[in-house]
């Protein structure tokens, strides 16, 4: 008695695509039988070794038009099975309809939705101008880099001609719904201190503890100022500040020796709105004024900014928000506070929205005993399938003729 799109749903969450290992190979060719039996035109792109970008095509009936390109990752994140109250890969269904498994909010549940909402529509006959692109790429839960990061340089992905892009959003607790039209950028960065080491019994001076200690102060006052601002303002979300937290301390050989060496790491994710050349020269200062032998590496720096059209004025939002406001559903307009694969289509200049229809559900992206109820699930494949028909169905824009 299971709707059909919540068994295929549940099948897909049992394919193992866990990081470190991910079974890519099984979801592909699950994936690649769907749109099969879709009558989806399929192609596989090897982006790198054993890293493969699986398109599946809707053709539209005027080509030569931009098309509609939806992105879904398909590797998740590790799970720590004993705090799990059902098994991660299993997507047991309880007696209120909650799936529980790894990747049912991120974002296996879109990638069903998308497929789904595409069935209902070649169902009911319907065909569109524009033609619909559906990619499913791995290592997002990784950085991207071996994913989205290398297909977007593909002329596999510019023959794809894409004018408009969905990706994953989040779930929100409330009634509203999140949409994301932007990212924080996402820099790693790594700290390290030189200085003079010895015995432990002394006080030796120009250590790199002593250096480090200045650093840490200097990175952590500002997380502090950031935090304090969020709380006091009531309009902001945590994608309007930065974020910054040490995520890992390294130094030392014994407890008797003083090293001559320490090094720390910081996850700063940076807002559209902050000027990212004069945060580096903070940065920059803040290493400086810990003293001599202080420098810091890269290990991320994303300094793209661009940022996803909202105004009415814009055609492809004004499909999008159509369809939001005749369904009423209450849009969240935010900036994403992570980082998603959106952020490499719109470094190509290519508008991305991040959408994942589930509302009235708490946010358990890379939590235990992930969930999604089915009946939110279903309400979601309803949302695309309109969403769909409008963005499939914008009018020739002035720049496609």
């Amino acid at each position: 008695s299971e709707n059909p799109s919540v068994t295929l749903f549940r099948e897909y969450l049992r394919i193992d695509t866990v990081h470190p290992k991910p079974d890519y190979d099984a979801a592909v060719q699950f994936l690649e039988r769907v749109g099969t039996d879709l009558g989806l035109a399929c192609q596989k792109v090897e982006v790198c070794q054993g890293r493969v970008v699986l398109v599946l095509t809707w053709q539209g009936t005027n080509p030569r038009l931009r098309s509609i390109l939806l992105n879904s990752h398909t590797d998740v994140v590790p799970v720590f099975e004993e705090h799990w109250t059902y098994p991660p890969f299993e997507a047991v269904k309880d007696s209120q309809g909650n799936i529980y498994a790894r990747g049912a909010q991120d974002m296996k549940c879109v990638s069903i939705q998308y497929l789904e909402a595409i069935r209902r529509l070649k169902t009911e006959g319907k065909s569109f101008a524009r033609t619909i692109h559906l990619t499913f790429v791995p290592d997002e839960e990784v950085g991207g880099h071996k994913g989205m990061e290398m297909f977007v340089k593909c002329p596999e992905f510019k023959a794809l001609n894409v004018g408009f892009a969905m990706d994953e959003g989040l779930a929100s607790p409330s009634d509203t719904f999140s949409v994301f039209y932007g990212e924080r950028s996402p820099w790693w960065i790594k700290v390290k201190c030189m200085g003079s080491p010895g015995h432990g019994s002394r006080f030796i001076s120009n250590t790199a503890a002593e250096k480090m200690h200045k650093v840490i102060n200097s990175f952590l006052a500002f997380r502090e100022s950031e935090k304090q601002r969020l709380k006091s303002d009531s309009s902001l979300t945590l994608g309007d500040v930065t974020s910054l937290n040490m995520t890992m301390l390294e130094g030392g050989v014994s407890f008797n020796v003083v090293p001559s060496e320490m090094a720390a790491s910081f996850d700063i994710r940076i807002p559209p709105t902050v000027d990212l050349k004069a945060f580096e020269e903070q940065v920059t200062t803040w290493c400086r004024d810990a003293g001599e032998g202080v420098t810091c590496e890269f290990h991320q720096k994303c300094m793209d900014q661009h940022i996803t059209s909202t105004e009415e004025s814009d055609p492809w939002w004004k499909a999008f928000s159509g369809v939001c406001r005749d369904m009423n559903l209450q849009l969240k307009l935010e900036i994403f506070p992570a980082a998603t694969d959106s952020r490499y289509i719109r470094a190509v200049r290519h508008p991305a929205i991040g959408f994942s229809p589930m509302n009235r559900t708490p946010v358990l992206l890379h939590d235990h005993n992930e969930f999604l109820n089915e009946q939110v699930f279903l309400r979601g494949i309803e949302i695309y399938a309109r969403l769909l028909t409008a963005l499939a169905s914008v009018p020739p824009l002035p720049t496609e003729g």
